[in-house]
């Protein structure tokens, strides 16, 4: 099912449909591509729209890449589910999403055979401690590894990118903020919509001032940054007041350095 049908159909048969990709032929090919150089990761503290798509689709290298959406920290929304179809629409990339409330008796392929068959993969924002117990109960989160380790681009906005660090800070549990450990793929934490909740900021600097937390990133809504590895090599936004931080301890004291970041449209 191509993203113009998709957006035609019901949103419970679209839902229910789990996967859509392209055609099996060329992702089974590309199941069995050679690791790449570069373990490549594009995050935003949130909102990650069309212009960060297009960011990711560009770093995969491939003229039309087969990019997949995996919502499970907002439960499989189906709103979600067409917003990503929509801000993949302006774009030169063969579009499609896989759920994680699955039925053998619906989808015929593993988890591996999904994931590790794309170019880039865009994880959802939403509840990142539901997202990371489902995912190592599944196995995904190993998969996730192996799509790094082959050179498959990984993205994704609040809990799309926090799920890729060692730890951070998350709205996952009642009453308050509290902290969540992830795939650790990056090293150190992450803070999201560092400008846009007033808690994250006064309960990153606590952490790890304190030292419960390791020094990581803050990352604006419509900020990020773009990781080969474990090495930042460009940071990015889009809008002007978005800004991205490296925080941590120097002397003592808590301090925040504002990365520079490139306009991308």
């Amino acid at each position: 099912m191509k993203r113009r049908e998709f957006l035609s159909s019901s949103v419970a048969g679209a839902v229910g449909a789990g996967l859509v990709a392209a055609p099996k032929a060329e992702l089974d090919a590309a199941a069995g591509q050679a690791p790449a150089s570069a373990r490549k990761i594009l995050i935003a503290g949130g909102g990650f729209g069309t212009a960060f798509i297009r960011y990711l689709a560009q770093l995969t290298g491939k003229p039309r890449p087969r990019l997949l959406y995996l919502p499970t920290a907002n439960g499989d929304s189906a709103q979600g589910i067409i917003s990503w179809y929509r801000a993949c629409a302006p774009l030169n990339v063969e579009a499609g999403h896989q759920i994680s409330f699955i039925a053998s008796t619906q989808q015929s392929r593993g988890w591996d055979e999904v994931l590790l068959a794309v170019d880039g993969i865009v994880c959802s924002g939403g509840n990142t401690l539901n997202q990371q117990v489902i995912w190592k109960a599944h196995g995904i989160d190993a998969i996730l590894r192996q799509a790094w380790d082959r050179g498959i681009v990984l993205g994704g906005a609040s809990a799309g990118s926090l799920c890729w660090f060692e730890e951070g800070t998350t709205d996952s549990r009642p009453k308050e903020l509290s902290t969540v450990q992830c795939l650790g793929l990056l090293k150190g934490s992450h803070c999201p919509h560092y400008d846009a909740e007033p808690g994250r900021r006064p309960l990153y600097h606590k952490l790890i001032g304190s030292g419960q937390m390791k020094p990581g990133y803050a990352c604006d809504n419509d900020a990020g940054i773009y990781f080969e590895d474990n090495t930042v090599k460009r940071v990015v936004a889009t809008r002007a007041d978005a800004d991205v931080f490296h925080v941590s301890v120097v002397d003592g004291k808590v301090v925040e350095k504002q990365l520079p970041a490139d306009r991308i449209e």
